[in-house]
């Protein structure tokens, strides 16, 4: 009997960007159905590893798989949602045709959809519980509504795989909480591959099947007790790292590097964003002194 397909393969890859080496010979595989996290510091490739899966991004060597097949623009089995862009706050656009422009395939104002994609919109809608968005503008919805319409918009064309890049970005502890409960569901009920991009573990820990931590072009894949270790993350960063786990949470003691620094801003990957706005939040105060030592909410 044959084995299933790994709903994504990176065999021996590496990938580089601006001249900086992202990942490098990394192997790694996600099975269907999995719910993985993805984190890392700002710069470790968590944008560039989610392009490279999009085709957007060659890898310099190795082979990268979806599926089964090799990477290409436009896979329809991928759902992607983008980092969160300040622009969307200002759109008068109703949530319904917001989330119809991700099936027409343009920008805004597309003057009639057909039946077949209004049908798909009114089925994403309520899967991610948003019917009652449908006829609001964006400007007048909050984070976590516009959240919802963006997931909605990846959902489309029933995707077997889910590419979330830091969608918990700017919004507050009970709206990321919301984000993290809304996609969980839509996974289970579906039973698609998810990968969700973060710089925070805590948010996601009930959710999670396993972690990918990226760091100094090293890939690391396991249970958040196989890869939140002092081992693996003294490895990634290349300087020791320490792990607590205090009331349920994890954090991570630093000496001579920051871990996690909570600025919700973006990698150095943005200047390759082709473009789109990006929103920008203030950091929130999660850093600790520890004698000489930095503590950080992983």
């Amino acid at each position: 009997m044959t084995h299933p397909r790994h709903a994504l393969e990176l065999d021996h890859v590496t990938l580089a960007l601006g001249g900086r080496t992202i990942l490098r010979d990394a192997s790694f595989a996600v099975e269907p159905g999995e719910f993985v996290g993805v984190l890392g510091p700002n710069g470790a490739g968590k944008t560039t590893l989610m392009r490279a899966l999009l085709g957007l991004v060659p890898a310099q060597s190795g082979s990268i798989r979806v599926a089964g097949e090799p990477v290409a623009r436009g896979n329809p089995a991928i759902g992607y949602m983008p980092q969160v862009r300040s622009a969307l706050a200002g759109r008068r656009v109703r949530g319904r045709d917001f989330v119809a422009t991700a099936a027409d395939g343009h920008r805004w104002g597309l003057p009639h959809a057909s039946a077949a994609i209004a049908a798909d919109v009114d089925r994403v809608l309520e899967l991610v519980g948003a019917t009652a968005l449908a006829k609001r503008p964006l400007s007048e919805l909050s984070g976590g509504e516009r959240q919802r319409l963006l997931l909605a918009q990846c959902l489309l064309g029933a995707p077997k795989l889910l590419l979330l890049d830091e969608p918990l970005i700017s919004l507050d502890p009970n709206h990321q909480r919301g984000v993290v409960e809304l996609v969980r569901r839509v996974q289970r009920e579906l039973g698609i591959t998810v990968l969700f991009s973060a710089h925070e573990l805590n948010p996601l820990l009930n959710a999670l099947d396993r972690v990918l931590y990226l760091g100094n072009g090293v890939a690391a894949l396991g249970t958040v007790d196989e890869v939140i270790t002092k081992p693996v993350l003294s490895r990634l960063y290349g300087s020791p790292i320490d792990v607590m786990r205090v009331n349920g949470r994890i954090f991570v003691m630093s000496g001579d590097v920051e871990v996690e620094k909570h600025d919700h801003g973006h990698e150095d990957e943005h200047d390759h964003d082709h473009g789109h706005g990006h929103d920008h939040a203030h950091g929130r105060g999660h850093a600790r002194s520890h004698g000489g030592r930095r503590t950080h909410d992983v």
